[in-house]
């Protein structure tokens, strides 16, 4: 049986819903970082934002629809840095563009806690797992299109498969990376070493 993609009741088109939308949403956020998913709840979400409960559920049916939505939110951050990396190419050999670009992104993750808080509450239940797929296969997709002008010799089906891998890789590793008590420049180092031997040999 498909597990069923969460998605929230509707998007806001106005400005004054968006308005509500982003607010529930920041602070849906700050309250998983705080309390951690089994705690968190959708009444406490709206009555920090201030708004009726209903409100919240005009868009959200529950807490695990919006715990993707943060998801999908965090993987806004991430196709800009891989945007604007591609805006470079093909300048880059993709080793400097893997390592420039793992940086980049790891600085995300180091500014903003709550991602690992977002990616551990998306692994929480079949159906948060396999709407954050989605989105990691969503990325994988322009991963594998910035990487064809540097692998031309990889074709496209498996290009695609590698940057599914990549993604799924970056992003386990940096939660791991920041993690209490582990060394995150220590981390960052080992997945630049892991990425650039896997693409070496998917590329040989």
């Amino acid at each position: 049986m498909t597990a069923q993609i969460l998605e929230p009741r509707r998007r806001p088109t106005q400005e004054r819903s968006r308005v509500k939308f982003d607010q529930l949403l920041a602070e849906s956020r700050a309250l998983l970082l705080e309390v951690g998913f089994e705690s968190f709840t959708c009444e406490e979400v709206a009555h920090r934002a201030g708004l009726p409960i209903g409100t919240l559920y005009q868009f959200f049916a529950n807490k695990y629809v919006i715990v993707c939505e943060l998801d999908r939110q965090d993987a806004v951050a991430v196709r800009e840095e891989l945007a604007s990396f591609a805006e470079q190419l093909p300048t880059l050999d993709w080793l400097r563009f893997l390592d420039r670009l793992i940086d980049h992104i790891a600085a995300l993750w180091v500014a903003d806690p709550s991602r690992r808080a977002v990616w551990h509450a998306v692994q929480s239940t079949p159906a948060t797992r396999a709407t954050a797929a989605v989105t990691e296969r969503e990325l994988g997709a322009e991963v594998a299109r910035v990487l064809a002008p540097l692998t031309p010799g990889t074709p496209r089906v498996r290009r695609k498969i590698i940057g599914e891998v990549i993604v799924h890789v970056v992003y386990s590793m940096l939660n791991f990376s920041i993690r209490d008590g582990q060394e995150h420049a220590e981390a960052v180092i080992e997945l630049k070493r892991m990425l650039a031997a896997y693409l070496l040999s998917a590329e040989s």
